[in-house]
């Protein structure tokens, strides 16, 4: 009964395949669709009539599709955003690239605006980041010293991508004196005692955190949302079938603020059992009972342009396959994925995959790729200090526990390799979409399963889940 409550996301079907956008949030481009000269309108500039500029530009892309195609036009994202978004905020958009709008941002911003709770489902890649913080920069009132808009997300490091972003949308414009949102990164590892302060001076408008750190924060009263008019939970998925921070979330989304009080966002690139995910987010009162589920390419979750492959070896020999694999493919850069260490293994004081594999490769491969560790139980430093030397340029060999499956963009990575299989679809579904992340390329990635012929039907129940077809190499 809740979910016939739902209403269905507008669907614009001027839709341009062309992509130029910064790395950092973007699929592959392709080509331009021709239609008719006819353009979409500037949208009006008074915030009193929000709901009539977003049907001004569904009903002028409605006209545009029903004309024949003479010539090139595109909605862009100026199109979709102006008369929400401050002009200083679309003038440094557009510097930094991003001009076109992907599929999920035509769906999903016209919603947002109107101030409805959405949960944005759309591969990974596809720029759900750029969404929603298009949305709370259309809501921050710089002149307000309050937290006013708060994104939770699972990892320090996807923390420190998304700030690194809010902070490029949100600086200081130099053409206009207009003052520019503050925005913090509350993430694992940080000082207490620095964030309080930074608290007190100055409230920042916008917060990047970490559950546990949030959850924190807000236990000692450090932090307060009645101020927050938009909650957005990155990678909610993740978040709320994880048994350690579960219970941190959905505190976060019922006791410490309410939906009735804030506008409520959730992102993921896979949300299992999504309709039953929508009918908890009304019962359970995480999101008001309008919200509006936008699902973009709900039939194909993987994205197109990964080529999968499989070899079957012993367990014995993975290592030498990998190496024959490395040298035969050359990749550009390449992250390869180990499974956790088991406790068991812990227990019996074992090496980690992870080790024994980096200590194979500094000794065994003689490539130019910079051999690089990124793990879940390596402090905060020197995890941020592998990320910092990948993005300093020059390729590299990422070896990595799923920790960089989530939200983390490589886009140099054109080689997934499996060393171990992942538990579950939805994780070789975020493993994979870390290739094929790169701009203006139509490059084909890859991605190679290193299985034992008992794993055999492990990857064909993911290929079944995910519809993707994997190829068998022979070597």
């Amino acid at each position: 009964m809740a979910s016939q409550q739902l209403l269905s996301a507008p669907h614009f079907s001027l839709i341009t395949k062309f992509s130029p956008f910064h790395p950092s949030l973007l699929s592959p481009p392709q080509k331009l669709t021709l239609f008719h000269s006819t353009t979409c309108p500037p949208l009006q500039s008074s915030s009193t009539s929000r709901i009539t500029n977003l049907q001004a530009v569904a009903d002028a892309c409605s006209e545009t599709e029903s004309n024949v195609p003479t010539e090139t036009t595109a909605l862009t994202l100026r199109n979709i955003c102006q008369g929400f978004v401050p002009e200083h905020i679309l003038h440094r958009m557009e510097e930094i690239g991003f001009v076109f709008p992907t599929d999920i941002q035509r769906e999903a911003l016209p919603t947002l605006f109107t101030g409805r709770d959405c949960i944005l489902h759309a591969q990974t890649g596809s720029g759900k980041t750029l969404t929603y913080l298009l949305l709370i920069l259309s809501l921050i009132n710089p002149q307000r010293s309050s937290v006013q808009a708060v994104v939770v997300v699972p990892t320090r490091e996807l923390g420190m991508q998304v700030t690194k972003v809010a902070r490029m949308l949100a600086a200081k414009s130099t053409d206009v004196e207009v003052k520019g949102c503050t925005v913090m990164a509350l993430l694992d590892g940080g000082m207490l005692r620095r964030h309080k302060s930074w608290l007190k001076a100055e409230p920042p408008a916008i917060v990047v955190a970490t559950v546990a750190s949030l959850c924190h924060m807000l236990e000692k009263h450090i932090l307060r949302l009645d101020s927050v008019k938009v909650l957005v939970v990155d990678e909610v998925d993740f978040l709320f079938y994880s048994s350690k921070q579960v219970g941190s979330v959905r505190k976060l989304l019922t006791s410490f603020s309410s939906c009735d009080k804030r506008q409520t966002v959730f992102a993921s690139a896979s949300i299992p059992q999504h309709k039953h995910f929508v009918h908890d987010c009304i019962q359970q009162k995480w999101t008001k009972r309008d919200v509006v589920h936008i699902h973009v390419s709900a039939i194909k979750p993987m994205p197109l342009c990964l080529l999968h492959k499989f070899v079957v070896c012993g367990k014995k020999n993975k290592h030498q396959i990998l190496l024959a694999l490395l040298e035969s493919d050359a990749p550009e850069s390449a992250i390869i994925f180990v499974g956790e260490q088991s406790e068991k293994s812990k227990k019996a004081g074992n090496d980690p995959s992870t080790t024994l594999l980096i200590e194979f490769l500094k000794t065994s491969y003689d490539g130019s790729l910079e051999i690089l560790l990124l793990e879940e139980d390596m402090n905060f430093n020197s995890r941020a200090a592998s990320l910092t030397e990948i993005r300093q340029g020059g390729g590299f060999l990422l070896v990595s526990t799923d920790i960089a499956a989530r939200g983390i963009d490589l886009p140099e990575t054109t080689h997934i390799f499996n060393f171990d299989l992942p538990q579950t679809a939805t994780d070789y579904l975020h493993r994979a979409g870390r290739a094929g992340r790169k701009p203006f390329s139509d490059r084909k990635c890859i991605v190679t399963n290193l299985i034992t012929s008992e794993e055999r039907f492990v990857l064909q129940r993911f290929e079944n889940e995910l519809m993707f077809s994997c190829e068998e190499l022979m070597l």
